[in-house]
């Protein structure tokens, strides 16, 4: 039977109130009671390696002042740490603050996955935010199951089949028997933070998480609300729920938002530049009749060049030259590396491309040709009659994500998502359908996040924005309305994903004061315009409309999507003009 998070004391004693006097407030877990020795150990700060970024930018990371990294022990288990198992997570912190009464003490940092690296952005937030830095040492930390902390990895059997929902099931098997598995989960790594915060000898922690480090923020703060200083949300899952599927549910939905609702308008007023026409309906059109998203090529043109200047949008101009090399014709042919390597070939000869641009053309189609590579390797192995295969995976994303809290089961519900999505959702649709069902469907778990003390819980702040295709800003909103005292920063026209510092004074004002005084927005929600899009002089008004009190009123299927999902379906239905047979596209797509 599962401990929920912060139901139990150091001592093991909780003492009944007397009658009729008001319930006594629930101390938070004593980090270092629990850990024992372990609070004593000689903890050997050394030179820090960052292997998952780029050499250039490493060697700027190492000239942050009193950067040093260590591997801390942890209790493996935080409910049971007298059993003696512990495991090792990698931290490393900065010496930016100056000393004295300013100084507002450490502010831990995760860029979200859940398995991100996060051992980097300790230096990184230092980097990005010096005004901040002078009055925080920023820590980073690679989380349990990840990077340089201790791994999580499974090995499964391959089951003799093709069916997908086999295989993840035979997957989850495989992992459960990992003795590891169960003590991979946000709830554990929340106690990890508590104890990185005791061993550096502080009172409290601030925290500044993005993307599923909201999730991981908002699961301290509950649990240790009397610890938790100044925390930032950016990008917000729906923490108001007790589990991560909502926020999952909503994310193909809210990556087909954004590719109508903001890229493809974005290539229609730039056609001087892109040349695939002026009507964002027509380009999608073009899209479908290209083959869409249906077509094992056009799945890896969207998750490797389109889904990712989705999460950052300076990088539009590299998925609409994408885009636009697909629906303005001719259809690339041969192989799917062949048809790639045409069609990024064609991108690359856009006009008016950064050298930041190029790069992240280049590096996509090499991350599209290892996908190629893979799924060949997969076809081969499926075909070959010999024994059993044995194969092994990293698996903190999914540990996390399921073990969190309990997903729907019911393969029928499953079955039914997915039909909506080839409806309503059909950019991103066939990508899905390729996994079957997620893996949580077949992992069992008797978590869930605790809900917040409406008493205790410490006031902090939330930025989102209109269109992010990650961690939608339904969720986001949810989130404010559902944790006491939140208060949310709208970004109007904008998609990226993990924001902070935005440098505009709207959006970075009211956090820089909220992490040096304390202070907050006086009302619950602020509205911020976002910045233009490259290679434009304004912001336009695309999506949903920010309202006089700070939220943005939008829907998920807006009527551009709607419009957009009814071409989708006349394609499919046989509707489509002689022209798209003759491209190659299938007769029953």
């Amino acid at each position: 039977m599962a401990v929920v998070a912060g139901a139990f004391l150091a001592s093991g004693l909780v003492l009944a109130p007397a009658a009729g006097a008001a319930p006594a407030v629930k101390a938070d877990p004593d980090t270092a009671a629990l850990a024992g020795a372990l609070t004593k150990q000689a903890v050997a700060w050394g030179e820090c390696s960052f292997p998952s970024v780029a050499p250039a930018t490493e060697a700027e990371l190492k000239k942050v002042k009193g950067l040093a990294c260590a591997t801390v022990q942890v209790p493996r288990d935080w409910h049971n740490p007298q059993d003696g198992n512990t495991i090792g997570v990698r931290v490393s912190k900065t010496a930016t603050a100056y000393p004295g009464t300013g100084r507002q003490g450490i502010a831990l940092v995760n860029p979200g996955g859940p398995g991100g690296e996060g051992l980097p952005w300790g230096a990184a937030m230092a980097m990005r935010s010096p005004v901040l830095a002078s009055q925080y040492d920023f820590v980073g930390f690679d989380p349990r199951g990840v990077g340089q902390s201790t791994p999580l990895t499974c090995s499964y059997t391959v089951p003799d089949s093709t069916d997908q929902n086999v295989i993840s099931r035979a997957k989850v098997e495989g992992c459960l028997k990992n003795p590891l598995t169960k003590f991979i989960t946000t709830e554990q790594t929340a106690y990890d933070m508590d104890f990185i915060r005791v061993l550096l000898g502080e009172k409290k922690t601030s925290y500044i998480g993005y993307s599923y480090g909201t999730w991981l923020g908002t699961w301290y703060a509950t649990t240790f609300p009397s610890k938790a200083h100044r925390f930032l949300l950016d990008s917000s899952t729906d923490a108001s729920r007790s589990t991560l599927e909502k926020t999952w549910d909503l994310q193909p939905r809210s990556r087909d938002r954004q590719f109508q609702e903001a890229l493809l308008p974005y290539v229609a007023r730039n056609d001087a530049k892109y040349k695939a026409g002026t009507d964002p309906l027509e380009i999608r059109r073009n899209w479908e009749k290209a083959g869409g998203t249906r077509e094992f090529a056009g799945m890896l043109y969207a998750a490797w060049f389109i889904i990712p200047a989705m999460y950052d949008t300076t990088q539009y101009p590299s998925a609409a030259s994408m885009v636009a090399a697909l629906a303005k014709g001719p259809a690339p042919t041969g192989t799917d590396a062949e048809k790639l390597e045409q069609v990024v070939a064609k991108a690359l000869t856009t006009p008016g491309l950064t050298d930041a641009n190029k790069a992240f053309l280049t590096k996509a189609k090499g991350n599209a040709l290892e996908a190629i590579a893979k799924k060949d390797s997969v076809e081969r192995k499926a075909s070959y009659q010999g024994g059993a295969e044995v194969e092994t995976w990293d698996a903190t994303f999914e540990a996390i994500r399921c073990q969190d809290g309990q997903w729907n089961q019911n393969l029928h519900y499953w079955n039914y998502w997915q039909a909506d999505l080839t409806v309503n959702a059909p950019f991103i649709a066939p990508i899905m359908a390729q996994s079957g069902a997620p893996l949580c469907a077949f992992w069992p778990t008797a978590n869930a996040k605790p809900a917040p003390d409406q008493k205790t819980f410490p006031k902090l702040m939330i930025a989102q924005t209109e269109l992010d295709a990650a961690t939608p800003y339904e969720g986001g909103l949810a989130t404010a309305n559902g944790l006491p005292g939140a208060k949310m920063i709208s970004v109007d026209n904008e998609g990226s994903h993990g924001i902070f510092p935005y440098n505009t004074d709207c959006v970075d004002d009211p956090i820089v004061a909220y992490f040096q005084t304390g202070l907050m927005p006086k009302k619950k929600f602020t509205g911020c315009q976002g910045l233009p899009l490259p290679g434009e002089d304004k912001t336009v008004e695309v999506g949903g409309n920010l309202g006089h009190d700070g939220k943005i009123k939008i829907k998920m299927i807006t009527p551009q999507v709607r419009k957009a999902n009814e071409i989708v379906r006349e394609l499919l239905e046989g509707t489509a003009t002689p022209e798209a047979d003759e491209k190659g596209m299938p007769a029953n797509a």
